[in-house]
């Protein structure tokens, strides 16, 4: 018999071009950089002066360029002195130096010879052999005298502006202005306060014009509402109508805006920015899974800011998942361990609650899950669900999504609860049979994480039949009120672990806060309730039980804890 013939080895993927680049010089260095940069469209535009200054570690100082907005090139703070090569007119080839050097032609204004002209970096493309002089005397100039004219009639207010700690006028005037002030005349005096919205407040005596919120609002979020009124010294932002700005992204203006001109009401005269602790964690409005940085002091959350991640939300989050965060502090937290009403230790009701379902029947079980719950407590539930016999589920929240970041999944976690194993479909597709199953008796334990399920076909007097329920919530409702074990749970805030995006975003969130009273995080107990139960221990640690899942979910294969970094990794869904 012939040996089989060995199947050829599959073509190997074709290499990316490679990149083309020009030669250009930031302060004296050589440096090679790309020809084309993404706009904030992601198209490849001509790279820019400022776009090469940062490919050499060199920061040029501006207010109306972002990243991911049109380029407006108004404020002026960019611009810098440059040279570009001398060419023959006739054979169109440089002109060299008697070193051999290329020769190098200062742009120059004609009506006063040899005074460098400087060209606004956000906006001007390079050129082959350009020379940009980021720091020169001429560039340092020009800065001085734009911050000049800026700060003319600038209040000084420093001390009582909501931005002070993150305004970039504070760091310019620091690191490029100067002491001294021409200007004696009176300054002109704008109006403060301005309403321009359910969740804004303007203070256009701050506003230096930079356009970056009426970009914003027109080009990201769809809503042409903002625009500029009035001439020359008296120009303000202005709202089509007074207190109609009201689109579900009107606070990222509030970030876009490099001084203290646009704030938020919510976080308006709250807290200096300074004594905040700022910890990495995500949105839990939706299935997207925005990125967010959770301000809090003395274990209080004090505002929610976008966390930039290209992958998933980019610089922006909508407003409704930005203000979510308030029900985390409610004085009705769920705060103490009881059980038939009674308050007790962790110790006590775990053990009975592990005695019981020991005992437990396969099959007389039922457990249902929030889609609102870390992967890792997804993971813990659907090992103590195999060792019972359980029938489980999740419950769907659905809403109506927007043509930017909302999406219709209003949970977080809905991949989560699928990929380990919670809900192998469509969630909510098994509440009618558990339903079932305790009108008619076979299901005489309903375990309940995160969900009020008297709200989705399992109302008080189906409960009324159970022998035992355990429920483990954040906040009272109709569930956690005849619950006979209750076990208070924490907040995304309050513990670490993952989620999984309607994508198949595999992201991390970070404790910012501690749980108050005997609040813990779900798996910080479930390991302990699992291991009662079957036996399996080894869950010590957040990254330790994240790793032995990744070993046993088929779609995290390969994957480790230490692998995840800040932005998350792709899994497949």
């Amino acid at each position: 018999m012939s040996a089989p013939a060995i199947p050829a080895p599959a073509p190997a993927a074709p290499a990316p071009p490679p990149v083309e680049t020009l030669t250009v010089k930031v302060n004296g260095k050589t440096l090679q950089v790309p020809k084309t940069h993404p706009d904030w469209q992601g198209k490849p535009q001509p790279t820019t002066m400022l776009q090469a200054a940062r490919c050499g570690g060199v920061d040029i100082p501006h207010y109306c360029y972002h990243d991911k907005l049109p380029i407006a090139g108004n404020c002026r703070m960019c611009l810098v002195e440059f040279g570009t090569l001398m060419m023959d007119p006739a054979t169109r080839k440089p002109i060299l130096n008697e070193d051999g050097t290329p020769k190098i032609s200062k742009s120059v204004l004609p009506y006063e010879p040899g005074t460098p002209r400087g060209a606004i970096s956000c906006a001007t493309p390079i050129s082959p052999g350009m020379e940009i002089y980021a720091d020169s005397p001429a560039t340092k100039q020009m800065r001085e005298s734009v911050l000049e004219s800026l700060l003319i009639n600038h209040p000084l207010d420093c001390t009582i502006c909501d931005q002070a700690g993150e305004c970039k006028l504070q760091e310019y005037s620091v690191e490029h202005g100067q002491a001294g002030s021409h200007f004696v005349e009176a300054k002109v005096h704008k109006p403060k306060a301005v309403d321009l919205g359910p969740r804004i407040v303007l203070d256009d005596e701050r506003c230096i014009l930079c356009t970056r919120c009426i970009r914003f609002t027109k080009d990201i979020a769809g809503d042409d509402a903002l625009g500029i009124v009035n001439r020359g010294s008296y120009n303000t932002i202005s709202a089509f109508q007074t207190g109609k700005f009201d689109n579900n992204y009107t606070l990222n203006t509030v970030d876009l805006c490099p001084v203290g001109a646009l704030t938020s009401k919510d976080f308006r005269f709250k807290m200096r920015v300074w004594f905040l602790k700022e910890t990495k964690s995500l949105c839990t409005g939706c299935g997207t899974g925005c990125n967010i940085t959770v301000g809090s002091r003395e274990g209080i959350i004090h505002r929610y800011e976008p966390r930039e991640n290209d992958a998933v939300n980019g610089p922006w989050m909508c407003d409704t998942g930005r203000l979510n965060y308030k029900w985390i502090g409610r004085p009705d937290r769920l705060t103490e361990v009881r059980v038939n009403g009674q308050k007790v230790t962790w110790a006590t009701a775990v053990k009975d609650i592990g005695s019981r379902l020991i005992r437990a029947s396969s099959g007389s079980v039922a457990l249902i899950a929030s889609a609102r719950q870390t992967t890792e407590e997804l993971f813990l539930l659907k090992s103590l669900a195999t060792r019972l016999g359980a029938v489980t589920d999740s419950v769907p929240r659905e809403g109506e999504a927007d043509h930017l970041l909302v999406n219709a999944d209003r949970n977080p976690n809905t991949n989560g609860t699928r990929l380990t194993g919670i809900a192998f479909t469509e969630a909510g597709m098994q509440l009618p049979l558990i339903a079932a199953g305790i009108e008619a008796g076979t299901i005489r334990t309903l375990i309940v994480f995160g969900e009020d399920v008297t709200k989705h076909g399992i109302g008080p007097e189906l409960l009324a039949k159970l022998e035992m329920l355990v429920v483990s919530d954040i906040l009272p409702n109709a569930t956690t009120a005849v619950a006979t074990h209750l076990l208070p749970g924490a907040s995304h805030a309050e513990k670490r672990g993952t989620f999984i995006s309607v994508k198949g975003r595999l992201q991390k969130l970070t404790k910012a806060v501690e749980s108050p009273g005997d609040a813990r995080a779900e798996w910080e107990f479930l390991h302990e309730l699992v291991h009662d139960v079957t036996g399996r221990n080894g869950f010590t640690s957040i990254e330790g039980l994240f790793n032995l899942m990744a070993r046993e979910t088929p779609a995290f294969a390969g994957l480790e804890w230490a692998n995840i970094g800040d932005k998350g990794v792709d899994v497949k869904i």
